[in-house]
Parts: C-alpha cells; structure tokens; sequence
C-alpha cells in the first residue's frame, strides 16, 4: 500500500485540529509555513522523555495486594502483565490478566509522554468496572519513578471522580513496583494497592 507523504499527513491534522490556525498559517496557494511545519513534526515525534517507558517493556509476572479500607486485611493477587511501544514509540501499552475473586482480571492501559502539556498522561480500562481512569504526572529520572494523580469512579464509595495517586518505580532491569493511594474516610491518604513485577524468561 502507497504510503501518503509526511506534508500531507500534517496538514490533514492541522486541518482537523487547528481549523483557525490552518488558516492563519497557509498563503493563497494553501502551502503550510515550513517553519510551523517543524514545529508540528517534533510536537508529534517520540521525545527524550518517552525513553523513560522503555524500562517498563517486557513480559512480567507479578504478586500483590489490594486493601479496601486501612487496617482491612490485604488482598493478594498474581497475574501476567505483557507491556510494549506503540505507534512509533510513542505509547506504552500494557495488558495484565490474573485471577480475581473468583474471576479472571484482564485490563489495558497507554501511557505516553504529552510534548505539548510536558507531563506523562495514561489512561486505563479493566474487566471489573465500566469507567476509565485518568491521570497525568511526572517521572522522576533520580528515583526512577513515574508519579501521577488523577481521578476515577469508584464503585465502593459510589464517587463519581475519586482522587487518587501510583507511583511506578524501576527497581532494576529485572523488577519494578507499582502502587496507588486514595483518602480513606478520615481524608487521610492510605496505600490501596501494591503490586510487584518480575521480568519473566519466556
């Protein structure tokens, strides 16, 4: 299949992204600047910053724990997380499954850096709930870590944008830890789920 040209594809997104700006930025023969047409190559390309996901590809296997409420007794899950870059390199996809409660957990998630915004976005969807979780952070190149805050709708608080906090940490090649934070009912934050990833040989 013939491939459009990169200039086509630009001014295709301008069009339908910036329709005032496509206008505004394009002469009578409906040429694009040159000079905005850089500007929109290396806004739309991998950057330094989406390296830092790099760590994260692979095919693990992890053990952790849930906690409803604190001093609740900790729920343990197991599974398989398989992770990989998309579209270039410029998102992280992840797929996990494992069993829970009597049930298979399956859930995806895309994690990419936003040029334009300067922070790491993700988005996460999953078999055991029927809304999309969002967040955005920064990632801590001297602690290896990935922190992010946003919002969720809970189905145990009936909250319809339930704040909450992950940190994603690189121990090593070989492991990396994951836990969220959300208030609990005093409004004090608690740890709700820890879970550890192991590089699997296979």
């Amino acid at each position: 299949m013939k491939s459009f040209p990169r200039v086509f594809v630009f001014t295709v997104l301008l069009m339908t992204l910036c329709p005032g700006l496509y206008a505004a930025e394009t002469g009578a023969a409906g040429q694009m600047d040159p000079a905005l047409m850089e500007k929109m190559k290396a806004l739309t390309s991998p950057s330094e910053a989406h390296k830092a996901l790099e760590p994260f590809v692979g095919k693990w296997s992890y053990t952790g724990a849930f906690w409803m409420s604190p001093g609740e007794p900790a729920q343990e899950m197991t599974g398989t997380m398989q992770n990989e870059m998309i579209f270039g390199g410029r998102f992280l996809k992840q797929n996990i499954e494992g069993p829970w409660m009597g049930q298979t957990f399956q859930g995806v998630g895309f994690t990419g850096y936003d040029n334009i915004k300067g922070e790491y976005v993700s988005v996460w969807v999953d078999s055991i709930g029927t809304g999309i979780m969002t967040a955005s952070g920064q990632y801590d190149p001297a602690a290896k870590t990935l922190t992010q805050s946003g919002v969720n709708s809970c189905p145990i608080t009936g909250e319809k944008a339930r704040q909450g906090r992950s940190t994603w940490t690189v121990l090593d090649q070989e492991h990396n830890v994951y836990a969220s934070y959300s208030p609990g009912p005093d409004g004090k934050e608690f740890k709700v789920m820890e879970i550890n990833y192991t590089r699997s040989v296979a």
